[in-house]
């Protein structure tokens, strides 16, 4: 299905999302990318992904009825499309064009509405199936200037959060839900230890990403394959 241009670019200044709505958008982004093979999503697979324990945070048990709202709040700021083809609906997303970011923006928000404030560091090892980054600091160059956005074309996506008690590094937030509580970010730091040294941190980062893109996939495929059979998913009725 060809995604027309939205009329008018979605400001998130005067219309916040709600966090289910990020996670749809987060997740519909991540399956795009990941598993393109299952894109567009049914809402059974959209429901697996935004409540999946894996590569979330927070996580969340979003229920169908609160997901279908979500979905129609999306709809009417064009941010998603459905498509009618086949035995079920699937949708898209349409997040590039309606928020009118490029695509290295795009991917950077869709990563902290579904895990989280990061750092670039992190960010960069955690969307390399997404994208892949140059380096750590063009990762740091599209974040400033979604945090640097004018108001005149909504205001900023993100903001760089200040750095937590024996942090390294700050960690950078999404606006797409309105301002960050900073009371509460600051609770949520967890230290890899002052043993571990950096190399080992990415190393375990990179080893923990492989297993859970392995649980994802099969996930994924279990999903098909009991919706091509017309069975629940574990856990439905």
């Amino acid at each position: 299905m060809t995604l027309d241009t939205a009329p008018h670019r979605h400001n998130i200044a005067e219309r916040p999302f709600t966090p289910i709505e990020a996670r749809v958008l987060g997740t519909l982004m991540e399956k795009a990318r990941t598993v393109p093979d299952s894109y567009p999503l049914t809402l059974n697979a959209l429901s697996s992904g935004c409540n999946q324990k894996s590569s979330r945070e927070p996580v969340m048990q979003v229920a169908d009825a609160l997901l279908i709202e979500a979905l129609d709040g999306l709809r009417q700021l064009n941010l998603i499309f459905e498509s009618s083809g086949g035995r079920v609906p699937r949708y898209e997303h349409n997040f590039l064009r309606a928020m009118g970011v490029p695509e290295q923006s795009a991917v950077l928000l869709g990563m902290l509405t579904l895990r989280g404030p990061q750092t670039a560091g992190e960010l960069r090892l955690n969307t390399e199936r997404w994208y892949r980054f140059l380096d750590i600091a063009s990762v740091d160059a599209f974040l400033e200037e979604m945090q640097d956005r004018p108001t005149e074309k909504g205001g900023p996506l993100v903001i760089k959060l200040p750095r937590a008690p024996g942090a390294r590094e700050q960690r950078w937030a999404h606006l797409l839900c309105g301002p960050v509580d900073l009371t509460q970010t600051q609770g949520a730091v967890t230290s890899a230890g002052s043993s571990a040294t950096e190399d080992d941190v990415i190393q375990l980062t990179r080893r923990l990403a492989a297993l859970e893109e392995q649980v994802a996939v099969m996930a994924d495929q279990l999903q098909n394959l009991n919706e091509q059979l017309g069975l629940s998913q574990p856990g439905q009725a």
